[in-house]
C-alpha cells in the first residue's frame, strides 16, 4: 500500500483506577462511532492503563483483549496516580492521533467525530474539552476549582482554561512534545498549555458519573492544585520574599516609634501579652515562608533522584 494510503491509527488512552464496572461500558461507547472511523480510514486502537486497581479492572480489560485485538494493557505494579497512568499511555500509543479518555464516560465518547472534524483539516494541533458547568460537583468543589484557575490566570503565564478536562484528541507531533518533558513531578493540564500548539475548544455540559464513585478527594484535588501551582509558577517564593521585607520595614517603623515615644512621653514600653502576640505571629510567617521554600526543594529532591515515572508490572 502507498504512503498516501496508509489508514491513520487512532489510539484512544483509557487511565483506570478501580474502574471494573466502567471499562466494558467505555469500549462500547467509543465503538459507537465505528462508523465514522471506518469511512475516513481511521485504524482503532484501545489503550486501558490500570493504574494499580485493587479491583477487577484488569481481568475485565483481559476480557475485551480476548475478543478484540485492538484493546491493549498497561497495568502498573502499583498506584502511580493518573499523572503517572497518562504518561505511560502516550509512551505506549502507537497512534497518528492520540486521545486521552476518563473510563467513568464524564468525556463523552459521542464527541470523537466532531472533534476529529476539527483536527483533520489541519488547522489545530489539538482539539480540547471544557465543561461550561460543573452541574452535580459539590459547590465547595466548584468554588476552590474557579479560585484556583483565577489564581493560576494571575501568576502563571501558562494558559490553563477555566473548566478544562483531560479528555483531548492530539497529533503525533504534540503527543512527541509531551512525551520530551519527562519531569517527574507532572500536571498535564500545565504542560498541555504549556507546548504551545495551537487548540480548538469544544464546550459541553458537565456530565455526572454513572457507575463506582470519584477517586478524588477535596484533599487530594487541594494537593494537586499545589503541583500545578509550584509546577507553573514562581510566585509564592516572590510572596515569600516580599512578606521579608515588608515585615522587616514594619519592625524597623515599630522601633523607630518606640524610641521616640519612650524619649518624648518617658513612657516606657510595656505588655507582654502583646509582645508574646507579636512574636507568634512574626514566627507563622517566618515558618509559611520556609514551607514554601520546603516545597519548591522537595521537587528538586524528587526530580534529581531520577526515579521512573512508573513501573510496567503486566503488558498486554
Amino acid at each position: 500500500m502507498a504512503e498516501s494510503e496508509k489508514s491513520m491509527i487512532f489510539t484512544a488512552i483509557i487511565p483506570c483506577y478501580n474502574e471494573e464496572e466502567n471499562v466494558p461500558d467505555i469500549y462500547t461507547e467509543i465503538l459507537k462511532n465505528e462508523e465514522y472511523f471506518k469511512a475516513h480510514d481511521i485504524e482503532l486502537e484501545l489503550l486501558y492503563v490500570d493504574d494499580g486497581s485493587r479491583d477487577k479492572t484488569v481481568l475485565e480489560v483481559k476480557k475485551l483483549i480476548e475478543k478484540d485485538s485492538r484493546v491493549h494493557l498497561v497495568s502498573f505494579s502499583r498506584n502511580f496516580g493518573k499523572e503517572a497512568a497518562i504518561f505511560a499511555g502516550l509512551e505506549n500509543s502507537r497512534g497518528d492521533f492520540v486521545a486521552l479518555m476518563d473510563a467513568d464516560l464524564q468525556d463523552p465518547p459521542s464527541l470523537l467525530p466532531q472533534m476529529f472534524d476539527e483536527i483533520i483539516s489541519g488547522e489545530f494541533d489539538c482539539v480540547a474539552t471544557r465543561r461550561v458547568s460543573r452541574k452535580g460537583e459539590p459547590p465547595i468543589r466548584s468554588f476552590f476549582a474557579r479560585c484556583f484557575y483565577r489564581l493560576m490566570h494571575k501568576i502563571s503565564k501558562t494558559d490553563i482554561v477555566d473548566g478544562a478536562r483531560d479528555y483531548r484528541l492530539m497529533t503525533r507531533a504534540m503527543v512527541d512534545s509531551i512525551l520530551s518533558m519527562r519531569e517527574y513531578n507532572r500536571f498535564s493540564k500545565g504542560i498541555l498549555g504549556w507546548d504551545g500548539f495551537k487548540t480548538k475548544w469544544l464546550e459541553y455540559e458537565n456530565i455526572e458519573r454513572v457507575k463506582g464513585e470519584t477517586k478524588w478527594s477535596f484533599w487530594g484535588l487541594f494537593k494537586y492544585s499545589l503541583e500545578g501551582i509550584m509546577g507553573f509558577s514562581t510566585a509564592p517564593l516572590g510572596m515569600a520574599s516580599v512578606l521579608g521585607i515588608f515585615f522587616t520595614f514594619v519592625a524597623f517603623i515599630a522601633i523607630i516609634f518606640i524610641i521616640i515615644r519612650t524619649m518624648v512621653f518617658g513612657d516606657p514600653t510595656s505588655g507582654w501579652p502583646s509582645l508574646a502576640c507579636i512574636i507568634i505571629f512574626m514566627g507563622g510567617i517566618q515558618l509559611f515562608c520556609v514551607g514554601v521554600l520546603g516545597q519548591y526543594l522537595s521537587k528538586v529532591y524528587l526530580e534529581v533522584k531520577n526515579r521512573p515515572i512508573y513501573i510496567v508490572k503486566e503488558r498486554l
